[in-house]
């Protein structure tokens, strides 16, 4: 019985040490790191792949009060700026969901037709040490991150975001 307890804490220890090898981060003025993740629909998809695309990256989930705020502001901004090339990429943070249904039924809700992605267990928020939901980043077309937003996000300063990696006109 004792052994377990020494087992547990041996095995955490060892896993928060190889955290920081694996650790990526989210720095302004640096590549943003990649994300690989399986959309709503069952396809991967990876942020390099909308390298050219100025992207907003928002972690996020259904449960988050915030969130549920922000949502419907992506929605509006992402329609107002796909012309100009902007992507949106949610990525839910799936582990701390009901369900994937949930998901679709939350999406559906606010007919968001930006891509969906699912952090299944939560790897790619851990790798990239989010403290908190919503966290929202800007990435410019050429894959640098130029903002990131941890928390709640007004539209003044959603707007202020995307004009930060919108081609200039």
């Amino acid at each position: 019985m004792t052994r377990t307890p020494a087992l547990l804490r041996a095995l955490v220890v060892s896993l928060l040490l190889t955290l920081p090898l694996r650790a990526q981060t989210l720095e302004i003025g640096k590549p943003a790191p990649e994300i690989d993740l399986p959309s709503l629909s069952g396809n991967r998809v990876q942020l390099s792949e909308l390298r050219g695309h100025p992207v907003i990256v928002s972690f996020w989930g259904t449960w988050c009060p915030p969130c549920k705020e922000e949502f419907p502001e992506l929605v509006r901004v992402f329609r107002a700026n796909a012309a100009a090339g902007l992507q949106v990429l949610a990525v839910n943070g799936r582990d701390q969901e009901t369900s994937t249904k949930a998901v679709q039924k939350f999406v559906d809700h606010y007919s968001a037709t930006f891509l969906v992605v699912l952090d299944h267990r939560g790897a790619m928020r851990q790798s990239l040490k989010l403290v908190g939901l919503p966290t929202t980043v800007f990435v410019d077309s050429a894959g640098v991150v130029r903002l990131v937003n941890v928390g709640p996000i007004s539209p003044t300063e959603l707007d202020r975001g995307v004009a930060l990696i919108l081609p200039r006109r």
